[in-house]
This record gives structure tokens, sequence and C-alpha cells, in this order.
């Protein structure tokens, strides 16, 4: 007899956290809604993090995310048309929500900067042209499909709802507009996340090791801008007679001091610019009271702009997205940017296949299950390649395989050529079509035909030979 498994769950994962907040994080500064603000700062404020996040995100969507059918390894690669017909029925949900599928998925994209985006599935049945929102559809078949996928703000995180063997129940929402608390259970979501390590609800935001640089270069790029105010306005100063300083100065002196003090850390140089002081001399004729700006000469010892390109650098590196500043400091090659661009593609693609191992263990199986199909044999969704092919690279070495006689061009190398190259599919019968094997020495090509020379010498070697019987001899 078989020994029963043990199936309790003993240890936890680590996670640290309490009353349904998560403090993994050992900056305070970037956990909870404070650290949502921070990095949607980064994201919004800084040119160079914009510009990677809106790189990740224009090639995500523009990839061709399609719905394949089950396919059944036993069959021969044949698919059945009730695994056509599911294919189909999930494709047109997809393409049947409220908003588009590239808008829902630019939203799914938001984990990027907060480390997780949680979505709430609502439902809708399918009765054509309605003005009942849960009833609109493009489609009158009846059947459940899927209404929207809205994301629910990571702003908006009260605390999450996690069970004592760390499994995730739900999020708590608190609506800023209403001050309404709503708790979305697991069952009806979808959580996206850049990572799952200890199962950590909020994952953890891909600019996280682009905080540090990210600070340094938004004070220095303060201080430089305050630094070239003055040195263009100059630095005031402002004199007054000694008793105003003193500390038994009468409540006018001290109101007079705290007036010019306004003046002097107020100045700038605009279109309203413009001193009011009074005139007033003492008895050797000497002003009580003056303003005056002082210039700083000489040269900077650092170089701030060198300093901020190294703190963009890093940023970029930490998404091995740093092949977008080449030529930017006049460095940088056509190889070196082709080997980081293959890398950050592989990174692309992993978040792609992320967002679709989401849908597919999840909203679809949940879907199918709603019309009462058969969840072991779902669809999946997919997506096209990622990865940016040169052309000019892969005819080169096709070109030279071919010459070479080691690549035999198929109808299949074909297909796959004509995806690559972005062309329309070819028209064949299935049949191989490659190159014709060389004749052998002496061996003619089918079809080719002798000349009579040629006929009249093979003739007079073969009787020399004896190989051919001469007329009138017999057997």
């Amino acid at each position: 007899m078989a020994e029963r498994p043990d199936l309790t769950e003993l240890g936890s994962t680590g996670l640290r956290r309490s009353g349904g907040t998560v403090y993994e994080e050992f900056l305070t500064n970037l956990r909870g809604i404070r650290g949502a603000k921070v990095y949607r700062e980064m994201a919004d404020n800084d040119p160079t993090i914009g510009s990677m996040l809106f790189a990740i995100e224009k090639v995500i969507t523009r990839l061709e995310w399609r719905v394949d059918p089950y396919t059944d390894d036993s069959a021969d690669g044949e698919i059945s048309p009730d695994d056509k017909e599911n294919a189909a029925f999930i494709d047109s949900c997809l393409h049947d929500m409220s908003d588009s599928w590239d808008s829902t998925l630019s939203q799914m994209l938001s984990m990027l900067v907060f480390g997780f985006s949680y979505h709430e599935i609502v439902y809708k049945y399918r009765k054509g042209d309605s003005k009942d929102p849960t009833k609109k559809s493009k489609h009158n078949d009846g059947k459940i499909g899927w209404r929207k996928m809205p994301i629910r703000a990571q702003e908006t995180l009260f605390r999450w709802e996690i069970d004592a063997d760390g499994g995730i129940q739900a999020m708590v929402q608190t609506d800023p507009s209403t001050g309404g608390t709503y708790i979305i259970p697991i069952e009806k979501s979808l959580l996206f996340r850049t990572s799952s390590q200890k199962n950590n609800p909020e994952g953890r935001s891909i600019l996280r090791n682009a905080y540090r640089p990210w600070y340094f270069k938004r004070r220095i790029e303060e201080i430089e801008a305050i630094g070239i105010e003055r040195d263009l306005a100059g630095l005031p100063v402002a004199y007054l007679p000694p008793e105003y300083l003193s500390s038994t100065a009468s409540p006018e002196q001290v109101s007079v001091l705290n007036a010019i003090k306004e003046i002097v850390t107020s100045i700038k140089r605009n279109e309203q610019e413009g001193i009011v002081m009074p005139a007033m001399y003492d008895d050797a004729g000497h002003k009580m009271f003056d303003l005056q700006l002082l210039s700083s000469g000489g040269a900077r010892q650092f170089d701030t702009d060198k300093v901020i390109q190294r703190y963009d650098q890093r940023m970029s590196m930490s998404i091995l997205a740093d092949f977008i500043l080449l030529g930017s400091d006049r460095v940088g090659s056509y190889a070196l940017g082709t080997s980081k661009m293959d890398l950050w593609s592989m990174s692309v693609d992993s978040i792609a296949k992320n967002i679709a191992e989401v849908i597919n263990q999840y909203a679809i199986p949940r879907l199918m299950k709603l019309n009462g199909m058969d969840i072991a044999r779902a669809p999946y969704l997919t997506y096209g390649e990622v990865s940016h092919v040169d052309l000019t690279e892969i005819s080169d070495f096709v070109t030279k395989l071919s010459q070479a006689g080691v690549l035999m061009p198929d109808p299949k190398l074909e297909d796959y050529l004509r995806e690559l190259a972005g062309l329309p599919p070819a028209e064949h019968d299935g049949q191989s079509f490659g190159m014709p094997p060389m004749p052998e020495q002496g061996q003619m090509e089918p079809g080719e035909m002798e000349s009579p020379e040629e006929e009249m010498e093979e003739e007079e070697l073969e009787v020399a030979e004896g190989t051919e019987p001469l007329d009138g001899d017999l057997d």
C-alpha cells in the first residue's frame, strides 16, 4: 500500500508584512503609497526614464497578439474544429471589450513602474447592440465575455488580504474621490508582477535600482539651476546698520530686518525685477541701507554635465536600456548597440511572456468555465517576435550557406524567411523544391541533348573498346 503524502505546509515565504501592509522594502520612502508617488515622479519627470518606459510600451503594444488553439501532441499537430472554435471565441472576447486591447495592455505595463498592476475582471452577456453596458457586444450569441479589465490604481492601495499560508486573497482599495473602501477578491482579478519573489503582491519596480542615481541626478540638477540663476542674477548682499542685527533691536528694526531678508532671498531676474530701498545716510554721509549683487568669477571645479550623464547611464543600465544613450556623447559603435539591443529585446520578451502567462493561467480558464467549456483544452494567448531581425545579415548568411551547398531550401525554410521579412506566405503544394543534385562527371542533366558529333565520338569509342556490336556480327 502506497504511503500517504503529508499535505500540510509547515514553513513560510518569509515575506515581511503586518496588518495587510508589506514591509519588504528597507527604504521607508519607497514603501506603500509613498513609494508609489516616488516611482510616479521618476517616470513622469525624468526624460531618460520616460524614454526607456516609452520604448518598452511601444514595442510590446505593437506586437502581434493572437489566440492560438489548443494542440494535442498525440494527434500529429491536427487541430480539432472545437479547439479552433474555442480559440476564435477567446479572440473575439479579447477584442470586444469597452477598452481596446492596446489600451488594456498599456495599463498592465504600469507594473514596470510600480512593481505590480491589479486589474478587476468585469464580465458581460453578449447580447448584441444593447444600451445596457452589461450586455452590449459586437456579438449576439448569449455567451459570457469580458466587458473590461480596468486597473485598480497602485496609489489607491489601502492594504492586502493575505491568508496564513501567504496566499493573496484580495486587494483593499480606497477611492480618492469618494473615500469609499472596496474589497476586490483575487478570484475576480488579475495580478501582474515584475517579480513574484516571496509571493510579494507588490512585486518590485524595474526603477528600483535606478532610484539612487535618479535621486542624486535630481539634486544636482536643482543645485545647477540655482547656481546658474545666481550667476546670472548675482549674489544679493544687503547692508544694514549694526543695531538692526543686534539682539537688542527694537520691534520696528526687527520688522525692517525681516523685510530685507525677504527681499534678498526672493530676488529673481525677470520682467518684474526691481527693488525699492530707503535713501538714508548717517552723519558722515554714508548710506545706512544698501543692496548689491555680487558676481562670482572663475570656472567651476566640477563639470555637472558629465556627472548628470553618468547618472543617466547608470539609470539606463539598470533596465538594460543604455543603448538609447549611444551617440549622445559621441561614443559607441553599431556592433555594440546591436548586442545591447539583443539583450534588451530578451528582457522585453520576458515582460510580454509574463503578461501572456497570467492571461492564460487565470483569465481564459475562468471565462471558459463560466461558459461551460472544457478548460483542459483551453486556447492560449501568444505574441510575435520581439527581437529585431537584420535582413542584411540573414540574407548574407543564407546566401553563403546556399553557395557552399550546406543549406537546401525547402517550403518550411522559405515560410520562415518570409515571416522574418514580413512578406506574404508562399503558395506551394508543400513539396520540396530544393536545389537539384549536381550531375556527376560525364552524366547528362535530364532533358539535355547530345550533339551529332558527340554521338559519333561515343559510338567510335564503344566500337574500339568492343562494347558495341558491329553491323552483321552474330551473337
